[in-house]
């Protein structure tokens, strides 16, 4: 590792696993950065790799100091927060390895800091340009990381704390500890809740669409992307237990404010989780003709329903049965009064 003299401004924190040609690739597009490497650090922790990271990313020659922290497989929580307790920027940027960003990327970042500012900066997650070769539900994750940039940057709207996600954000690492950091016990929804506690805690949320990142993917399994999708439906649950006072964090919300003509394929989902499974993917069979076709609109609606039933599965399952269903809905419902 090399060491600066100085605290630097900025600390870039960067989970890998499994991805040495995708997070290499991105260490050298940060050393082509405007920012001088003197003023910013890059702490890389590999979270239980099979390949070894660590001694491939310390042989090369990068400008700016790196740190490599190397811990058995815990997940990307926990492995984010370590490289935040390690960093020593005042400002912490957090991104994927298999994101690429343009040369004025931290500059960028950094601009929407000012002195004394208790900023949280969501930038713009864009498409790799290689997005029409990915697999619909890819493209579709895209789709929603774009409708979400046009809805941030609308006259007079505001980000708030449920919109932070890890892929793009820089916050002040004072903060971050001030909250306690990533809940390292959820499996999925750890950014979304720390976004909660840091709008709590007095931050205010900045949408940057400068200060973007170009994101591809290499998920390629339709099984994975269904098990990604019920186990938000099962950390969503918990967090809205964590902040009942959130109501956008209800995973119960699906029912009530998604599209009318998706409904009963939710409720059908809730009430029949496992013999709906057939219809699960008989909808996405519709979604993917649909594609084909060139009807990009109705092919990511279906997969919309597709995600929302399997969210639900998992959201069901964390309930408990119908005690806890009903349990649920009625907070929801309760909150829609207040």
């Amino acid at each position: 590792m090399t060491a600066a003299a100085s605290t630097p401004r900025l600390s870039v924190v960067i989970a890998t696993y499994n991805r040495l040609p995708l997070i290499t690739r991105l260490l050298w597009q940060l050393a082509g950065q405007t920012l001088p490497p003197e003023q910013f650090e890059v702490v890389v922790v590999d979270d239980g790799s099979k390949e070894p990271v660590r001694e491939p990313l310390l042989a090369q020659k990068l400008p700016y100091p790196l740190r490599v922290e190397v811990q058995q497989n815990a997940g990307a929580a926990a492995a984010r927060h370590r490289g935040v307790i390690a960093s020593r920027g005042e400002v912490v940027l957090v991104t994927d390895d298999d994101m690429q960003v343009a040369p004025d990327f931290l500059e960028r970042h950094l601009a929407h800091h000012p002195p004394g500012s208790r900023h949280v900066v969501l930038g713009r997650i864009r498409p790799d340009p290689s997005i029409g070769d990915m697999p619909l539900f890819e493209r579709w994750y895209a789709y929603l990381n774009g409708r979400m940039a046009d809805e941030l940057s609308a006259p007079g709207a505001r980000a708030r704390g449920t919109n932070l996600y890890t892929g793009n954000v820089s916050f002040p690492r004072a903060d971050y500890v001030g909250v306690g950091g990533f809940d390292k016990s959820l499996g999925q929804s750890e950014d979304v809740e720390l976004g909660v506690r840091l709008e709590k805690a007095g931050c205010t949320f900045v949408f940057a669409r400068d200060a973007y990142v170009l994101h591809g993917s290499d998920h390629v399994s339709f099984e994975r992307w269904l098990k990604r999708a019920n186990r938000y439906g099962m950390f969503d649950t918990q967090v809205a237990r964590k902040h009942p006072d959130v109501r956008g964090l209800n995973p119960w919300r699906l029912l009530f404010e998604t599209n009318p003509l998706a409904r009963p394929l939710l409720a059908a989902t809730i009430v029949a989780p496992e013999a709906t499974r057939v219809l699960t993917n008989t909808v996405m069979n519709v979604a993917k003709t649909a594609d084909k076709l060139g009807l990009e609109k109705a092919a990511f609606a279906g997969t919309s329903v597709v995600y929302g039933m399997e969210y639900l599965r998992g959201a069901r399952n964390e309930a408990g049965g119908w005690t806890g269903i009903a349990r649920e809905v009625a907070r929801y419902l309760q909150g829609r009064k207040d």
